[in-house]
């Protein structure tokens, strides 16, 4: 019999993640606008103050993560909210765009905090045995709010202006705040007490082992090339889609990958649960491939949409379940460590390929630069194999073979 997934905290620790990337997708889409409008700043200058926020959240990741495992992961979680708190309320006293810069960087260090770790917290609240399902359902909460947040952020922008997004983010953060108070704390390394107290004590970790988990390192440098692919779907698709005229339509783009997400995640997670990893990978990479192909084809409102299906059931898929992989090969003791690697590296590769693919379109154009993204994600999957997947395999084999010496054993 399964252990219990949907527990109290797992609910209150998924809808807290919703409402901080409700925040922060809101934001992301419409500080750009709001930068150039207020300052009259150039459009590189309005990308950094979009691009800074995610360089203070590789910071937030990089130094929260080991603390995460050597302390009470809820009070990491609640200092990172407070920073949240203060620094969205900083947004009020911006006056020029020095420190609008420097209100943003502190922003992402907030975020860093607190998204790192509420995703330490789902992956040691979920049951060992529904690892790759907990996740996966955790992971939708990113997916539905990379949907409402850019809608809820555009609409309040064109109605009510930017102060009144603020005091939305505002609001929401602090409604997070108070949900966050809710969830339990969590026993050290997950382990009962009697056990936690027999485990020898482990010798301090030095260079880059304080900030990084080196289990988790394979598939999270897989997931940097994933999220550079994906970076040009979520950086360039409405520029791409006025220059196909397919405006109007794009605006549903994220609506339907978000919904292509919500309906396959139930099923992936329990496939990744029952028959490995690789089942799901595979399967998605493929999918992202194809989704990638009819973007960089696409010539009317349908196949943009259609591309929207196959990209949602592709990275949409391979996001939570690489993030699943990452916290089984690590250590319970190192969970922590091993969630904010890999957002660090996922991150990185998201946050910094904007400004590397905005150099390539004037050479290649947007049609080839999916195109590109759709070879890149093929080495992806080859990269994926050498690095985990041919491992999986063979882990999966021994499993298979215990079992039916075992089956062998109980009928003799």
């Amino acid at each position: 019999m399964s252990e219990k997934l949907w527990t109290k905290d797992f609910i209150s620790i998924t809808l807290v993640n919703f409402l901080m990337y409700i925040i922060h997708y809101s934001l992301i889409v419409t500080i750009t606008v709001f930068t150039i409008e207020e300052y009259q700043a150039s459009e590189g200058m309005g990308g950094l103050a979009a691009g800074i926020f995610i360089i203070g959240m590789l910071f937030g990741r990089l130094y929260s993560g080991k603390y995460i495992d050597q302390w009470q992961p809820k009070y990491i979680l609640m200092i990172g909210l407070v920073a949240s708190i203060a620094t969205i309320s900083l947004y009020f006293t911006i006056h020029s765009l020095a420190i609008l810069m420097i209100v943003r960087f502190l922003h992402g260090i907030a975020f860093g905090i607190s998204s790192t770790s509420t995703g330490a917290i789902a992956s040691k609240i979920v049951p060992e045995n529904r690892k790759g399902e907990g996740i996966g359902y955790y992971a939708l909460s990113t997916t539905v709010a990379s949907a409402v947040g850019p809608f809820v952020g555009i609409l309040i922008n064109q109605h009510l202006g930017f102060e009144m997004n603020f005091t939305f983010c505002l609001a929401i953060i602090a409604v997070a705040f108070l949900m966050g108070l809710t969830i339990k704390k969590i026993e050290v390394a997950s382990l009962p007490k009697q056990e936690a107290q027999k485990q020898p004590e482990a010798e301090p970790a030095k260079g880059l082992d304080k900030y990084l988990q080196r289990e988790a390192l394979p598939i999270a440098f897989v997931a940097v090339f994933v999220g550079v692919a994906y970076a040009s779907v979520l950086s360039f698709l409405t520029a791409y889609a006025q220059e196909i005229d397919l405006v109007s339509v794009a605006s549903f783009f994220f609506m339907v990958y978000a919904v292509s997400t919500l309906v396959s995640r139930p099923f992936t997670g329990k496939i990744f649960d029952r028959f490995g990893e690789n089942k799901v990978m595979y399967p998605s990479f493929i999918s992202f491939v194809i989704g990638l192909a009819v973007l960089a084809t696409a010539t009317n409102g349908f196949l943009l949409l259609l591309s929207a299906v196959f990209i949602g059931l592709g990275y949409g898929t391979i996001i939570p379940s690489a993030q699943a992989i990452a916290v089984k090969s690590a250590p319970k003791e190192k969970i922590g460590l091993a969630t904010s690697t890999f957002y660090m590296l996922a991150d990185l590769g998201a946050g910094f390929a904007p400004f590397l693919l905005g150099m390539l379109i004037p050479l290649v154009g947007y049609r080839n630069l999916y195109w590109l993204m759709g070879l890149l994600t093929i080495v992806v999957t080859g990269l994926y194999y050498v690095l985990h997947g041919r491992k999986a395999r063979r882990e999966r084999a021994v499993i298979k073979q215990e079992r039916m010496h075992n089956q062998e054993t109980v009928t003799n």
